[in-house]
């Protein structure tokens, strides 16, 4: 088995984890904060915009099962790359489109795939999605870890995760656990 990491940030991590979460072949999904200037950051710090983090989600996945190019399809589709730091009504840095990469093969990948989605005119708006090497990742506090399925009643999970959930599940069925 080859378990390797990716860690991408495209707005709220509570919708990035549950997306991923429900993936073959991931293992695990974590949910933090990278490429800030502070260590350590705190949710509160970093939702005040102060810290320069992004939050992301570490996915941790079996790539004989699920590949890198599978997971940029998916992180692709399942946020807006063309809003700079915003995701619907979540604004600031810290909900920016970002790929941290861990090394040059995932760097090239995303480029590619970028660059694709770009001359394709997939979409009207230009993609601000920010590729860049990853150089640090804190996990968030124990509370925010597998959030909407510990808080599905909660409103913002009603209201945000669970139809960006359902939109990916119907779209992607043939690779959920």
């Amino acid at each position: 088995m080859a378990i390797k990491e990716a860690t991408f940030g495209a707005g709220c991590f509570w919708c990035v984890e549950a997306v991923f979460d429900d993936l073959k072949g991931v293992e695990e999904v974590h949910s933090g904060y990278s490429g800030g200037h502070i260590k350590n950051p705190a949710y509160r710090e970093v939702c005040m915009g102060t810290t320069g983090h992004a939050e992301v989600a570490r996915i941790i996945y079996n790539d004989e099962i699920i590949s890198f190019d599978k997971l940029l399809e998916v992180f692709w589709y399942v946020h807006d790359p063309t809003t700079l730091n915003r995701q619907g009504n979540d604004v600031g840095e810290q909900y920016r489109s970002i790929i941290f990469y861990h090394d040059e093969e995932q760097k090239e990948k995303a480029e590619l795939y970028k660059q694709k989605l770009e001359n394709s005119g997939a979409f009207k708006d230009s993609i601000v999605t920010e590729i860049e090497p990853l150089k640090n990742f804190y996990k968030a506090e124990s509370d925010h870890h597998d959030y909407y399925i510990n808080n599905p009643n909660q409103p913002y999970c009603q209201a945000v995760v669970r139809p960006k959930v359902e939109k990916f599940k119907s779209a992607f069925s043939e690779i959920l656990k």
